[in-house]
C-alpha cells in the first residue's frame, strides 16, 4: 500500500484526520500482507495491514486478497469469546482490502517462536496456547451462521491444502495416494473456525497470555488442522534446538491437555485421530 492510500483509509474511517501529525512505519516480517505502524502524535500507536495478491516469496504464489476481510472476521468473532487473545480490531474497509488494530509492543508482547529458538520453553505458556485455540473451537463449534460466514474453501484450498499437502505429494508420489485422501477429508469435514495458521510465528506472548495473529486463513472446518498446525511446528522445534527436546515434548503435551480441556464438541478420540494422520504429513510438507 502507498503512504497516500493508508493516509486516506485512517482519514475516511475516522482513526487519525489528515491534519493529525502521524509517524509511519512499515513493518517487515511477513510475506502475505503489507503491515505498517501508526503512531500518532495523541499517544496511540495502531497497525494497519492489507493483504497482497503475490506473496513475498520466491516461487510466484497467488493468494485471493479477500483474505484480508476473513480475517477482519475472525477477529471480530475471537474478540468477543476472548478479548485477550487477540489484538483490539479498530476498524475495516473492505472496499479497499485494509484493516487497523491495536498495535502490540515486541517489549511487552514477545514472538514465542523467538522464545522457542533461543531455548526458552515455557511449558504452562504452551498449555494456555492449546487452551485458547481450544476456547475458540469450542465457541464455534456447530454453529451454522459462522459456517455460512467462513465459507472460504477456495481460500484454505490455495493457502494452505495445496502448498502443504498437495505440493508434498508431488514431491512424494509414494504418499500421495494418503496425502490426496487427507485433503479430501480435511476439506470436508466442518465442525469449527478454524484459524489455519497457528503457529509460534503467529503467537505473541502477552501479559495476560497468548495473543493470536494472522488469521489469513480463516476457514470454517476441520479443527483437527489448528491442532495438528501447531504442533508440528512444536515437534520441529525439537530438530531445531535439541538440547530444549524434552522441555519442549512436555510443551508438545502440555498444550494437547490445554486444548482437550476447553473442548467437548466432538469425542476426543476422533479428533486426535485425524491430527495424528496430519502431523507427520504436515512434518513431511
Amino acid at each position: 500500500m502507498t503512504i497516500p492510500e493508508l493516509d486516506d483509509f485512517l482519514d475516511r474511517s475516522g482513526l487519525v484526520k489528515l491534519d493529525v501529525p502521524r509517524r509511519l512505519t512499515p513493518l517487515t516480517g511477513g510475506v502475505s500482507s503489507d503491515i505498517w505502524r501508526v503512531e500518532v502524535a495523541d499517544g496511540r500507536s495502531l497497525c494497519v495491514k492489507r493483504a497482497l495478491a503475490k506473496l513475498k516469496v520466491a516461487a510466484d504464489w497467488q493468494a485471493p486478497v479477500s483474505r484480508n476481510a476473513y480475517e477482519w472476521a475472525w477477529i471480530q468473532f475471537a474478540v468477543g469469546v476472548l478479548p485477550q487473545a487477540v489484538p483490539q480490531p479498530l476498524a475495516h474497509d473492505e472496499s479497499v482490502g485494509m484493516f487497523a488494530m491495536g498495535y502490540l509492543d515486541p517489549a511487552t508482547h514477545p514472538v514465542w517462536k523467538q522464545q522457542l529458538l533461543s531455548g526458552e520453553v515455557d511449558v504452562q505458556l504452551a498449555r494456555q496456547v492449546g487452551r485458547v485455540v481450544g476456547q475458540l473451537h469450542q465457541a464455534s463449534a456447530h454453529r451454522a451462521d459462522l459456517a455460512q460466514r467462513f465459507d472460504t474453501g477456495a481460500n484454505f484450498h490455495a493457502l494452505r491444502l495445496e502448498p502443504y499437502l498437495v505440493a508434498t505429494a508431488h514431491r512424494h508420489p509414494d504418499l500421495a495416494s494418503q496425502l490426496h485422501a487427507l485433503v479430501h477429508r480435511t476439506a470436508h469435514h466442518p465442525i469449527a473456525l478454524v484459524h489455519g495458521d497457528v503457529s509460534p510465528k503467529n503467537i505473541l506472548v502477552g501479559p495476560q497470555g497468548p495473543v493470536l495473529l494472522d488469521a489469513e486463513c480463516a476457514w470454517y472446518g476441520d479443527p483437527a488442522f489448528d491442532v495438528a498446525f501447531c504442533l508440528n511446528h512444536l515437534l520441529l522445534k525439537c530438530v531445531v534446538v535439541p538440547h530444549r527436546r524434552a522441555e519442549l515434548q512436555a510443551a508438545f503435551e502440555a498444550w494437547v491437555m490445554g486444548y482437550f480441556e476447553s473442548t467437548d464438541f466432538e469425542p476426543r478420540s476422533q479428533l486426535e485421530l485425524r491430527c495424528a494422520q496430519l502431523l507427520p504429513a504436515l512434518m513431511l510438507a
